[in-house]
Protein backbone atom coordinates (compact mmCIF):
# COMPACT_ATOMS: atom_id res chain seq x y z
CA UNK A 1 0.00 0.00 0.00
CA UNK A 2 1.24 3.48 -0.70
CA UNK A 3 0.11 6.88 0.44
CA UNK A 4 1.14 9.68 -1.86
CA UNK A 5 1.50 13.07 -0.21
CA UNK A 6 1.93 16.23 -2.25
CA UNK A 7 3.24 19.44 -0.75
CA UNK A 8 3.72 22.80 -2.42
CA UNK A 9 4.82 26.00 -0.75
CA UNK A 10 3.79 29.64 -0.63
CA UNK A 11 5.18 32.59 1.30
CA UNK A 12 2.48 32.93 3.95
CA UNK A 13 3.54 33.13 7.61
CA UNK A 14 3.92 29.75 9.28
CA UNK A 15 2.84 28.57 12.71
CA UNK A 16 5.85 26.51 13.81
CA UNK A 17 9.06 27.81 15.36
CA UNK A 18 10.85 24.84 13.78
CA UNK A 19 9.55 25.26 10.24
CA UNK A 20 11.24 27.16 7.43
CA UNK A 21 9.82 30.46 6.23
CA UNK A 22 6.70 29.85 4.17
CA UNK A 23 3.96 27.25 4.07
CA UNK A 24 3.48 24.00 2.19
CA UNK A 25 0.45 22.32 0.67
CA UNK A 26 -0.09 18.61 1.02
CA UNK A 27 -2.30 16.01 -0.63
CA UNK A 28 -2.63 12.44 0.61
CA UNK A 29 -3.53 9.53 -1.66
CA UNK A 30 -4.13 5.99 -0.37
CA UNK A 31 -3.33 2.91 -2.51
CA UNK A 32 -2.57 -0.75 -1.82
CA UNK A 33 -1.33 -4.08 -3.15
CA UNK A 34 -3.39 -7.31 -2.84
CA UNK A 35 -3.23 -9.19 0.45
CA UNK A 36 -4.31 -12.62 1.66
CA UNK A 37 -7.64 -11.41 3.08
CA UNK A 38 -11.15 -10.76 1.80
CA UNK A 39 -10.93 -7.16 2.98
CA UNK A 40 -8.82 -4.93 5.22
CA UNK A 41 -10.87 -1.95 6.40
CA UNK A 42 -8.99 1.00 7.89
CA UNK A 43 -10.92 3.83 9.57
CA UNK A 44 -8.87 6.95 8.73
CA UNK A 45 -9.92 10.03 10.70
CA UNK A 46 -7.01 12.44 10.27
CA UNK A 47 -3.51 12.87 8.89
CA UNK A 48 -1.12 14.84 11.09
CA UNK A 49 2.53 15.80 10.84
CA UNK A 50 5.20 16.51 13.44
CA UNK A 51 8.15 18.86 13.05
CA UNK A 52 11.69 18.35 14.30
CA UNK A 53 12.06 19.69 17.84
CA UNK A 54 8.35 20.53 18.13
CA UNK A 55 6.02 18.54 20.40
CA UNK A 56 2.92 19.90 18.67
CA UNK A 57 1.08 18.07 15.89
CA UNK A 58 -0.44 19.71 12.82
CA UNK A 59 -3.38 18.31 10.90
CA UNK A 60 -2.97 18.51 7.14
CA UNK A 61 -6.42 20.13 6.99
CA UNK A 62 -9.60 18.86 5.35
CA UNK A 63 -9.14 15.09 5.43
CA UNK A 64 -11.66 12.86 3.64
CA UNK A 65 -12.22 10.74 6.73
CA UNK A 66 -13.83 7.35 6.32
CA UNK A 67 -13.39 3.60 6.15
CA UNK A 68 -11.17 2.40 3.31
CA UNK A 69 -10.79 -1.21 2.16
CA UNK A 70 -7.10 -1.31 1.33
CA UNK A 71 -7.58 -4.32 -0.94
CA UNK A 72 -9.83 -2.29 -3.25
CA UNK A 73 -7.07 0.24 -3.82
CA UNK A 74 -5.15 -1.77 -6.40
CA UNK A 75 -4.56 -1.63 -10.15
CA UNK A 76 -4.14 2.13 -10.17
CA UNK A 77 -7.12 2.80 -7.90
CA UNK A 78 -6.58 5.22 -5.04
CA UNK A 79 -8.38 7.18 -2.34
CA UNK A 80 -7.64 10.88 -1.89
CA UNK A 81 -7.49 11.50 1.84
CA UNK A 82 -6.52 15.17 1.50
CA UNK A 83 -6.02 17.45 -1.48
CA UNK A 84 -3.81 20.52 -1.66
CA UNK A 85 -3.98 21.32 2.06
CA UNK A 86 -1.76 24.04 3.54
CA UNK A 87 0.83 23.13 6.18
CA UNK A 88 3.95 24.89 7.49
CA UNK A 89 7.14 24.26 5.53
CA UNK A 90 10.16 22.99 7.43
CA UNK A 91 11.79 19.90 8.96
CA UNK A 92 9.11 17.20 9.09
CA UNK A 93 10.00 14.33 11.42
CA UNK A 94 6.84 12.20 11.16
CA UNK A 95 3.54 11.72 9.40
CA UNK A 96 0.83 10.03 11.46
CA UNK A 97 -2.43 8.45 10.37
CA UNK A 98 -5.04 8.88 13.12
CA UNK A 99 -7.50 6.00 13.05
CA UNK A 100 -11.04 5.65 14.32
CA UNK A 101 -12.52 2.56 15.96
CA UNK A 102 -14.07 0.85 12.91
CA UNK A 103 -11.03 -1.14 11.79
CA UNK A 104 -11.75 -4.69 10.62
CA UNK A 105 -10.32 -7.56 8.63
CA UNK A 106 -12.51 -10.01 6.69
CA UNK A 107 -11.26 -13.61 6.60
CA UNK A 108 -13.25 -16.38 4.86
CA UNK A 109 -16.30 -14.14 4.90
CA UNK A 110 -16.08 -13.39 8.62
CA UNK A 111 -15.59 -9.79 9.77
CA UNK A 112 -13.17 -9.56 12.70
CA UNK A 113 -12.17 -6.47 14.66
CA UNK A 114 -8.64 -5.34 13.84
CA UNK A 115 -6.89 -4.26 17.01
CA UNK A 116 -4.97 -0.99 16.60
CA UNK A 117 -3.13 -0.18 19.85
CA UNK A 118 -2.72 3.61 20.34
CA UNK A 119 -3.66 4.35 16.70
CA UNK A 120 -6.71 6.36 17.82
CA UNK A 121 -4.56 8.61 20.03
CA UNK A 122 -1.02 8.90 18.67
CA UNK A 123 -1.70 7.42 15.23
CA UNK A 124 0.21 5.13 12.89
CA UNK A 125 3.67 6.67 12.85
CA UNK A 126 5.81 6.99 9.70
CA UNK A 127 9.25 8.52 10.20
CA UNK A 128 10.27 11.01 7.49
CA UNK A 129 13.06 13.31 8.72
CA UNK A 130 12.75 15.37 5.54
CA UNK A 131 12.70 19.08 4.73
CA UNK A 132 9.80 20.69 2.87
CA UNK A 133 11.34 23.66 1.08
CA UNK A 134 9.34 26.80 0.44
CA UNK A 135 7.82 26.82 -3.04
CA UNK A 136 8.32 23.14 -3.96
CA UNK A 137 5.59 20.55 -4.53
CA UNK A 138 6.51 17.14 -3.13
CA UNK A 139 4.96 13.71 -3.42
CA UNK A 140 5.45 11.41 -0.46
CA UNK A 141 4.77 7.73 -1.08
CA UNK A 142 4.20 5.60 2.01
CA UNK A 143 4.48 1.90 1.17
CA UNK A 144 2.23 -0.07 3.56
CA UNK A 145 3.01 -3.81 3.59
CA UNK A 146 -0.38 -5.35 4.42
CA UNK A 147 0.88 -8.92 4.77
CA UNK A 148 3.58 -7.86 7.24
CA UNK A 149 1.36 -5.36 9.04
CA UNK A 150 -1.48 -7.67 10.11
CA UNK A 151 -0.62 -10.22 12.79
CA UNK A 152 -2.91 -13.15 13.65
CA UNK A 153 -3.10 -13.70 17.39
CA UNK A 154 -3.49 -16.98 19.26
CA UNK A 155 -7.06 -16.15 20.31
CA UNK A 156 -8.19 -15.79 16.72
CA UNK A 157 -7.97 -12.01 16.75
CA UNK A 158 -5.92 -9.77 14.47
CA UNK A 159 -3.51 -7.00 15.42
CA UNK A 160 -2.35 -4.10 13.23
CA UNK A 161 1.42 -3.56 13.57
CA UNK A 162 2.07 -1.32 10.57
CA UNK A 163 5.15 -1.81 8.42
CA UNK A 164 5.35 1.37 6.33
CA UNK A 165 8.22 2.68 4.20
CA UNK A 166 8.33 6.35 3.15
CA UNK A 167 10.01 7.92 0.11
CA UNK A 168 9.98 11.50 -1.19
CA UNK A 169 9.67 12.83 -4.72
CA UNK A 170 9.76 16.52 -5.61
CA UNK A 171 7.44 17.20 -8.53
CA UNK A 172 7.53 20.98 -9.16
CA UNK A 173 9.89 23.92 -9.50
CA UNK A 174 9.84 27.71 -9.23
CA UNK A 175 10.16 30.70 -11.57
CA UNK A 176 11.50 33.96 -10.16
CA UNK A 177 12.54 37.31 -11.61
CA UNK A 178 11.90 41.04 -11.59
CA UNK A 179 10.50 43.89 -13.66
CA UNK A 180 11.51 47.51 -14.16
CA UNK A 181 10.61 50.14 -13.26
CA UNK A 182 9.88 48.74 -9.80
CA UNK A 183 7.40 51.50 -8.93
CA UNK A 184 4.52 49.87 -10.83
CA UNK A 185 2.71 46.69 -9.94
CA UNK A 186 2.79 44.03 -12.64
CA UNK A 187 0.77 40.83 -12.95
CA UNK A 188 3.02 37.94 -13.99
CA UNK A 189 1.32 34.81 -15.37
CA UNK A 190 2.99 31.51 -16.25
CA UNK A 191 1.11 29.27 -18.69
CA UNK A 192 2.29 25.76 -19.50
CA UNK A 193 2.76 24.66 -23.10
CA UNK A 194 -0.41 22.55 -22.98
CA UNK A 195 -2.38 25.30 -21.26
CA UNK A 196 -3.33 23.09 -18.31
CA UNK A 197 -1.25 24.98 -15.73
CA UNK A 198 -1.76 28.71 -15.13
CA UNK A 199 -0.05 30.36 -12.14
CA UNK A 200 -0.04 34.11 -11.43
CA UNK A 201 1.55 36.50 -8.96
CA UNK A 202 1.98 40.26 -8.59
CA UNK A 203 5.36 41.93 -8.27
CA UNK A 204 6.29 43.26 -4.84
CA UNK A 205 7.48 46.75 -3.86
CA UNK A 206 10.94 45.94 -5.26
CA UNK A 207 9.64 44.68 -8.60
CA UNK A 208 10.31 41.03 -7.74
CA UNK A 209 7.99 38.08 -8.33
CA UNK A 210 8.00 34.35 -7.60
CA UNK A 211 5.76 31.70 -9.14
CA UNK A 212 5.50 28.54 -7.02
CA UNK A 213 4.33 24.97 -7.62
CA UNK A 214 5.06 24.68 -11.34
CA UNK A 215 5.27 21.16 -12.80
CA UNK A 216 8.32 20.46 -14.93
CA UNK A 217 8.05 21.75 -18.49
CA UNK A 218 8.06 24.81 -20.74
CA UNK A 219 6.13 27.98 -19.88
CA UNK A 220 5.12 31.28 -21.44
CA UNK A 221 5.33 34.27 -19.10
CA UNK A 222 2.92 37.16 -19.62
CA UNK A 223 3.67 40.49 -17.92
CA UNK A 224 0.61 42.72 -17.63
CA UNK A 225 1.44 46.26 -16.41
CA UNK A 226 -0.71 48.32 -14.11
CA UNK A 227 -3.86 49.61 -15.79
CA UNK A 228 -3.74 53.22 -16.95
CA UNK A 229 -0.01 53.39 -17.71
CA UNK A 230 -0.48 52.87 -21.47
CA UNK A 231 2.23 50.21 -21.60
CA UNK A 232 2.24 47.10 -23.77
CA UNK A 233 2.03 43.60 -22.34
CA UNK A 234 5.40 41.81 -22.41
CA UNK A 235 5.74 38.09 -23.22
CA UNK A 236 8.62 35.67 -22.65
CA UNK A 237 8.39 32.23 -24.23
CA UNK A 238 10.09 28.87 -23.67
CA UNK A 239 10.91 29.37 -20.00
CA UNK A 240 11.96 25.94 -18.74
CA UNK A 241 11.14 24.64 -15.26
CA UNK A 242 12.95 21.68 -13.69
CA UNK A 243 11.88 19.69 -10.66
CA UNK A 244 13.06 21.12 -7.32
CA UNK A 245 14.93 23.93 -9.10
CA UNK A 246 14.45 27.69 -9.31
CA UNK A 247 14.54 29.23 -12.79
CA UNK A 248 15.68 32.87 -12.68
CA UNK A 249 14.34 34.93 -15.57
CA UNK A 250 15.95 38.03 -17.10
CA UNK A 251 14.68 41.43 -16.00
CA UNK A 252 11.65 42.57 -17.99
CA UNK A 253 11.74 46.32 -18.66
CA UNK A 254 8.69 48.41 -19.57
CA UNK A 255 9.40 51.54 -21.61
Amino acid sequence: MGIALFASCSDDDNNSDNSAEGTSRMSVKLVDAPGDYDAVNIDVQDVVIKYEGDEAEYSVGEVDAGIYDLLELTGGQSADLAINEEIPAGEVSQIRLILGTENTVVVDGETIDLQTPSAQQSGLKINLNETLEDGILYEYVLDFDVEESIVEQGNGGYLLKPVIRASKLAVTGIITGSVAPITMQTLVTATSADGNVVVSAYTDANGNYTLYGLPEGSYTLTFTPEIGLDLDIQILENIEVDVEQTTTVEVVTFQ
